[in-house]
């Protein structure tokens, strides 16, 4: 059974509703990536799997256990989430905000541990932050800034790794940096991964199990090698293309060929009206 579940899940803003009924069953153990266009609802849907969004309808299972009744120290001890645009506090440093994800760990007769600094440490080091330990969070770059959270995120060490849009203001080289370390969380440590990215290629190349969303739905979902076709990615994002292996790892690589243009239904002539003398 997956650890991390959703069934027939609504989610909506005020009476806009975004997401309907949805099932869904993350992968135990795989990198799981999220895609489609703009408004599509997939990352309501992983603020819902994260438990910062209250469902209209449905549930969202953790362990079989609505997350709704899941105490929050429980649930931050299993699932680590990176939302879209997060915001540190004033003045805080690189090395305290990563710390701040070990507080999960943490109790009024247990405070900072070995296993704690280790844990950060190995966090800061990884996602090439380390030299930055004292810099004011918010005197770095967007893309610095990126690092740090996603370090925060590690440091937490949950089983379940949840990060919506993780590549965000990044440079191609550092987008390549996180995803690699993405997906070796997942081999080294059996990782479960649920990502939202807005590159398909990219989510074709690292995913294990590729979800493609549109208009609040679940259109198709499975290995990115049966998902990406030319006709899903007509349907989806509304674009023609040529779908081919990628030269490095195989998997589907699309080819922008042209806007798509839905079939146009010729005008119907008004029929002549003929008087009568």
């Amino acid at each position: 059974m997956s650890r991390l579940t959703a069934r027939e899940l609504t989610l909506a803003y005020e009476d806009r509703t975004v997401v309907h009924e949805l099932d869904l069953a993350v992968p135990d153990g795989q990198v799981t990536v999220i895609v489609g266009p703009n408004a599509c609802g997939k990352s309501t849907t992983l603020r819902a799997l994260g438990r910062l969004l209250k469902p209209k309808g449905g549930a969202v299972l953790l362990d079989g256990q609505e997350l709704a009744r899941t105490p929050t120290k429980r649930i931050a001890q299993a699932i680590g989430l990176l939302p879209q645009s997060p915001v540190a506090p004033e003045a805080i440093t690189v090395a305290d905000l990563v710390s701040r994800g070990r507080q999960p760990h943490q109790a009024w007769w247990k405070q900072w541990s070995d296993e704690d600094e280790r844990a950060v440490t190995d966090a800061m080091a990884r996602t090439d932050v380390t030299a930055l330990a004292d810099r004011p969070v918010d005197e770095l770059s967007g893309g610095q800034r990126q690092r740090v959270w996603i370090a925060m995120a590690l440091a937490q060490e949950t089983d379940l790794l949840l990060l919506d849009e993780p590549t965000t203001y990044l440079d191609i080289a550092h987008q390549v940096e996180v995803l690699d370390l993405v997906r070796q969380l997942n081999h080294e440590r059996g990782r479960t991964v649920v990502a939202v990215l807005h590159d398909l290629n990219q989510a074709a190349r690292y995913a294990d199990h590729l979800v493609a969303m549109k208009a609040g739905r679940i259109v198709a979902e499975g290995r990115p090698g049966d998902v990406v076709t030319a006709e899903l990615v007509r349907d989806v994002f509304a674009m023609e293309s040529v779908v081919v292996p990628d030269p490095v790892t195989g998997s589907p690589l699309v080819v922008p060929a042209a806007p798509y243009t839905p079939p146009q239904t010729p005008p119907v002539a008004p029929t002549e009206r003929v008087s009568s003398s």
